[in-house]
């Protein structure tokens, strides 16, 4: 292949899966997205999909490698960065749309705007090459959406071209400008000043980690003099890098930051001073408004997990089928096939939850407010829970490579380390679990959610279907005792039980569509559901080994399973 790196990548007995077509080695994937897309929007999409599949497993991967060792330099307040990056910039941006798609028509020859779910399926699949571009790939997208909601039409109108063209010259990328030192994840401690000066405003102050540091636009919270303390006193203000005179506006990027992953990705601290900015929307909603690309964000970094994490099961399976030790096989070795079931059910369950989100966010755009109650909670348990089992999922399949897996010509170790930043960035683990008990308590989403699931699972075979609704109803009033009782010590495990209990009925009724067509797998995915995340167990038990050799036998080839096959296993287990 082009751009294939000289050296040896692979020694004698290591199976290497370079030049892999992400797409085609993903064999639940079209049938997902033809559940989830308009049918004639999926038949257009597929080619660009098999496309983007082959560049990921490809040219897209090696460029990625290449990218995470040569980070971006700061010079004379210019970002330099490095050419592999600004090729994955060119795929994502340019040729493909992503930032685009959404709110514009043309985009994949596609005359009408994409819906979300069209633009996270094929991020989905751009993430498991590469993952720090589509930082700012969601920034842009997210600020996009943010000010068409909320600015007034004039900036809206100077400033959508930009946004949404895929000619990498015109291109204006977004960013996010938020987080301070004495202001992480308590918002309210914002220090950022604002002077209103004409028809404009005067920023002062210091922002300590923005990602796309040197972005064209970026959104940023401060606090207009004499305003009130905490959020209710914060305003949002769009921040130009240049002025409409052409000149450079008065903020500078003090450095670069050093980061574990997305190495190439500049994350920067910004000095504030006097940089003039436009007010979005009301000044008294300022923490609000901003509250809507974080959201967005936040659905996107579960996105990005749901990729990671399939990306590190693809590169787990080639290699247990392709590489012998002890004789045989290692995907025929007991420890290996439930160490692969484990890696799973995270992966499928995110994908599953990604999907609904999506379908839902667009009913919420059109206004359906059930809808929109359902994606104030989902938003937070994707962020929380598939940023987490990403983490684990991504290390787990580092070892199934073994030794050589950890060195970094391969794709684990940048797997390993982009994992963690989705458990950090939009809020960490504990913020984002506690979001998830506001959006219960104060907007009362249980009650928007639990009926649409609940109608997904009676559509399930009767012995699954008992267990998820069983298992959804204690969930759920887990959730809405920790939440309305305030008892923030059990947030954590409140959310992981109600996200669960949600992708399990989500899981099952995929399974019962698609069983349509000849392929139920999906059912079983939702019993280990059942089994390893919400049944009660006795840990110093051997009660699963049974099902699990049958289950193994099911679901690691990744071929369809006829609906009477996979209730006569289920059947089984009764």
């Amino acid at each position: 292949m082009a751009g294939a790196p000289a050296h040896a990548r692979a020694p004698e007995g290591v199976p290497d899966s370079r030049g892999l077509n992400l797409f085609d080695a993903d064999p639940s994937y079209c049938g997902l997205l033809e559940l989830y897309l308009e049918p004639k929007l999926c038949a257009h999409l597929l080619p660009h999909f098999r496309q983007l599949g082959a560049m990921a497993g490809a040219e897209l991967d090696e460029l990625a490698l290449e990218a995470d060792k040569n980070v971006s330099v700061l010079q004379a307040q210019k970002v330099e960065k490095h050419a592999a990056y600004k090729k994955l910039e060119e795929v994502a941006f340019g040729k493909f749309g992503l930032a685009a798609m959404s709110h514009r028509g043309g985009v994949l020859g596609w005359k009408e705007p994409m819906p979300p779910a069209a633009k996270y399926a094929l991020t989905y699949l751009y993430v498991q090459a590469e993952f720090g571009v589509c930082c700012p790939l969601s920034m842009t997208d997210a600020l996009t959406r943010t000010i068409r909601k909320f600015a007034d039409p004039a900036l809206v109108t100077r400033y959508l071209p930009g946004l949404t063209s895929q000619d990498m010259d015109v291109l204006t990328q977004g960013a996010m400008f938020m987080t301070e030192q004495q202001a992480g994840s308590d918002v309210g401690g914002i220090s950022t000043i604002a002077k209103k000066q004409g028809e404009q405003w005067a920023l002062h102050g210091d922002k300590w980690f923005c990602s796309n540091a040197d972005a064209g636009l970026a959104l940023v919270l401060a606090r207009p003099e004499n305003a009130h303390k905490g959020t209710s006193g914060l305003s949002l203000f769009l921040l130009p890098r240049t002025l409409p005179d052409g000149s450079a506006n008065h903020y500078r990027i003090v450095r670069l930051k050093d980061k574990l992953g997305t190495r190439a990705m500049p994350s920067g601290e910004i000095k504030l001073e006097g940089a003039l900015a436009w007010l979005v929307g009301d000044p008294q909603q300022g923490f609000k408004q901003m509250a809507d690309m974080i959201n967005m964000s936040r659905l996107s970094n579960g996105m990005r997990a749901a990729g990671l994490m399939r990306r590190a099961l693809t590169e787990a399976l080639f290699v247990a089928r392709n590489r012998e030790a002890f004789g045989k096989k290692l995907i025929e070795l007991p420890l290996m096939r439930r160490q692969l079931l484990k890696m799973m059910l995270p992966a499928e369950a995110a994908r599953s939850i990604l999907f609904f989100t999506s379908g839902e966010l667009e009913k919420a755009d059109a206004g359906d407010d059930l809808a929109r109650r359902r994606v104030r909670l989902l938003t937070p348990l994707i962020k929380f829970r598939a940023c987490r089992d990403a983490r684990k999922a991504t290390g787990d399949a580092m070892e199934v490579r073994g030794g050589v897996g950890y060195t970094e010509e391969w794709s684990d170790p940048r797997l390993v380390r982009d994992a963690h930043l989705g458990s950090i960035w939009e809020g960490t683990s504990n913020i984002v679990a506690l979001d998830v008990l506001r959006a219960i308590r104060r907007e009362h989403c249980l009650e928007a959610l639990l009926p649409e699931l609940n109608e997904r699972i009676e559509r399930a075979p009767r012995l699954l279907a008992a267990r998820l609704a069983a298992s959804l109803d204690k969930a759920a009033e887990f959730a809405h005792e920790t939440a309305t009782t305030k008892n923030d010590a059990h947030a954590r495990q409140a959310a992981t039980g109600l996200y669960y209990a949600c992708a399990a009925a989500l899981l099952a009724d995929e399974g019962t569509r698609l069983g349509k067509n000849g392929d139920a797998r999906r059912q079983l995915i939702a019993f280990l559901a059942y089994v390893h995340r919400l049944a009660p167990r006795d840990p110093l038990r051997v009660v699963t080994a049974g099902f699990e050799a049958e289950f193994a036998d099911a679901l690691l080839p990744e071929t369809p399973i006829a609906p009477d096959a996979a209730e006569r296993i289920l059947r089984r287990l009764a």
